[in-house]
């Protein structure tokens, strides 16, 4: 049986996206026929489709004898051998042990499989989406704590890649050189220690339909996320071997806590600090004074005992979370406490690590891919009343006012959203979507507000946090918000009221900054006539209302747009369209366009997958869209679909195309033509190439 059996096709369906699946799975199947080729001694594939790393990679397995339709047998250390091996590469281990267990909501937020191997190829870490696991256990895979996955044993794949290379590398669906694992694809990342020495790598493996760029940018994050993590460690070493050493080394240990942005203090036995960064400084709101050599209880007051009860109780902390009184505000951290161990091996203070919560979280939002891609730049128009509602969306990125977008489906709310988020001064802040009416009802509360550990049956271990929580100091775009309950308008109504939020199952209230940006299709004035949408969450929205054009009322944008359209999927296909048949604006500037610009978007990006030529022609445009339009059409002038047809094959005529070739372009057999010829006595009596 594949590697990628049956638990890997459970482990991870296909995504519900039918347009995204289509592309993925076209792209695999454009690939599969060079591997074909490849395989069968034609080395002259695709160079857009095979990179040279892999090109070259699958020369190699050649080389080396591996069959490419067999299941060569997997290396699997013995228990002996493993136990050596976790010995030898103990740092990887640790480092990747903490981000499994301190990362664990990342993982669950996704379909994948995370594995850490060695720089032989060992894995040593695995872990799999916790609603999986037991799917896992009752199906066990290659994929087992001790397999060899270099590319000499298993052929072409990430590890293998990163192995060769010291580079992350991207290896989708048929790009593999073994035909058994083509059913996935990996991306996998270098991890170094501070010294620059290969200790290894991070690899997230998926499904090739479940393929994406966040994905590759994720572990690509996660890695250099533990190589911080080392350089941490190696500072704070530093810092401790420096505490025993004369005066002259003061100067260096103060640079060392300087250059690490975490607030950092060190006391010693009796609670005396004996040493501090500025960003402590900040936090104990004496950034004037100097507190060396007073009670860090003295300093930080009453109001701050649960901090001290904690270090006072604990010589290891990892990432507990605590709030913090400095002067008459408060802000949550994440507290890390280490021991302070003297050269005869004796505990003589604590080291303190002090993160902003905002800091994590803009973290993880930065890895979950929570940013906006599109700015003004991306909306294109030239329509006076359009061009009104763009500058509109310019004034209300100027503000920090919420702003509410009405129009119909596929007008771009989306775009504009993102627009105004990336002209704001929120910025470089993330930027959270969420569909609301994409979410289940019962679990709405838990995605918007987090939750806490054990609030109800299926709750994330260690809690997770809600949306709001990762868009702080950002923007969140609160699509569809037309279908939200009213049940949960009102807790809405008073996060945007009291700018916090409390997670289910929580007794304390989290403070979020955050700019709300929502939008609907529908009437929310008549829906709150209804009763279907509060009236006072309604006024609180609707500060900065933004009415978007359908296409209909600015019909001459459409040649615009169609221009866009077609200039953007040449690049993204690889085809050269130079010319469009004057059909085809007529048949888009008479169409209806229910579904607005994302309706042409995507009839352009069909048409142009379906084009044979240079010409994108009206015999391009699906039938069933011709009828739509001819059926509500009152120009005498428009061509109906009988028309297009007939003109398209006149042009391809008198260009001195050959019928076969003509055939082929409209997608229909040789002998149908000749029945469409004789059908159109004009073009019949004329002399035509053969």
């Amino acid at each position: 049986m594949p590697v990628y059996d049956s638990l890997e096709m459970d482990l991870f369906a296909p995504e519900k996206k039918n347009s995204q699946k289509s592309r993925r799975q076209e792209k695999f199947s454009l690939i599969l026929r060079e591997w074909e080729k490849f395989m069968q001694g034609d080395e002259r594939v695709d160079k857009r489709l095979i990179p040279r790393d892999i090109r070259d990679s699958w020369k190699r397995c050649r080389a080396n004898g591996l069959d490419p339709y067999q299941r060569p047998p997997l290396k699997i250390l013995s228990r002996d051998e493993f136990a050596l091996l976790t010995k030898t590469n103990g740092r990887l281990v640790r480092l990747s042990k903490f981000f499994l267990n301190h990362y664990h909501h990342l993982i669950s937020l996704t379909s994948f499989v995370v594995s850490f191997f060695d720089p032989q190829g060992y894995l040593i870490e695995i872990r799999i989406a916790e609603r999986f696991q037991e799917m896992a256990k009752r199906r066990p895979s290659d994929w087992v704590l001790g397999a060899l996955w270099s590319e000499e044993a298993v052929g072409t794949t990430a590890i293998g890649l990163v192995l060769k290379s010291k580079k992350p590398a991207c290896v989708f669906g048929s790009q593999h050189y073994l035909k058994r694992s083509h059913m996935a694809t990996g991306y996998a990342a270098p991890i170094f220690d501070p010294d620059g020495t290969f200790l290894g790598g991070i690899v997230l493996w998926c499904r090739f339909d479940r393929a994406n760029n966040h994905a590759y940018g994720m572990t690509i994050a996660a890695a250099h996320l533990i190589e911080n993590q080392l350089k941490i460690n190696q500072s704070l070493s530093e810092a401790k071997a420096a505490f025993a050493r004369s005066e002259i080394a003061c100067s260096y240990r103060q640079t060392v806590m300087a250059s690490i942005p975490e607030a950092l203090i060190a006391v010693d036995n009796k609670h005396t600090i004996t040493l501090l960064n500025d960003r402590a400084r900040a936090i104990t709101a004496f950034a004037g004074k100097d507190v060396v050599g007073q009670d860090l209880r003295a300093v930080l007051g009453q109001q701050n005992r649960r901090l001290m009860s904690l270090v006072d109780k604990n010589d290891h902390l990892i990432h507990e979370e605590v709030r913090i009184s400095s002067g008459r505000a408060w802000n949550d951290y994440t507290l890390t406490c280490n021991p302070i161990i003297s050269s005869a091996g004796s505990i003589i203070g604590k080291i303190l690590i002090l993160t902003e919560i905002k800091q994590v979280k803009k973290l993880v939002a930065n890895i979950i891919g929570a940013k906006a891609n599109f700015t003004f730049d991306s909306i294109c128009g030239r329509n006076p009343n359009f061009l009104d509602t763009v500058e509109q969306a310019k004034l209300a990125s100027r503000s920090r006012s919420n702003v509410l977008l009405l129009g119909q489906s596929g007008v771009g709310k989306d775009v504009y959203a993102q627009a105004i988020h990336n002209a704001s001064e929120r910025k470089n802040s993330p930027y959270v979507a969420i569909n609301c009416c994409a979410i289940p009802r019962e679990l709405m509360a838990s995605e918007l507000f987090g939750h806490e550990e054990g609030a109800f049956t299926g709750s994330k271990r260690g809690g997770c946090r809600g949306k709001f929580e990762l868009a702080e100091g950002g923007t969140i775009f609160l699509d569809e918000i037309g279908e939200m309950p009213v049940a949960m308008q009102s807790i809405l109504l008073r996060v945007i009221e009291d700018k916090c939020v409390i997670r289910i199952g929580g007794a304390s209230a989290h403070q979020v900054d955050v700019r709300i940006i929502a939008a609907t299709n529908k009437d929310l004035l008549e829906e709150v006539y209804r009763g279907n949408f509060r009236k006072d969450l309604y006024y609180r929205l609707n500060v900065f209302t933004i009415h978007l054009l359908p296409l209909s009322q600015r019909r001459d944008d459409i040649a615009l747009l169609l221009d866009y359209f077609v200039e953007k999927y040449s690049k993204a296909l690889g085809k050269k369209i130079d010319r469009i048949e004057p059909g085809v604006l007529d048949f888009f500037r008479g169409y209806e366009w229910p579904g607005n610009v994302r309706e042409l978007q995507n009839l352009v990006e069909r048409m142009m997958n379906c084009a044979q030529s240079n010409c994108l022609g009206a015999h391009l445009i699906p039938r069933d869209l011709s009828h739509q339009c001819l059926e509500g059409q009152s120009n005498p002038d428009f061509l109906s679909p009988k028309d297009f047809e007939r003109q398209s094959i006149a042009r391809l005529m008198e260009m001195n195309v050959s019928k076969k070739e003509i055939a082929k372009r409209m997608g229909i057999n040789l002998s149908t033509l000749y029945r469409k010829l004789d059908r159109y006595n004009n073009l019949a009596s004329k002399n035509r190439p053969s």
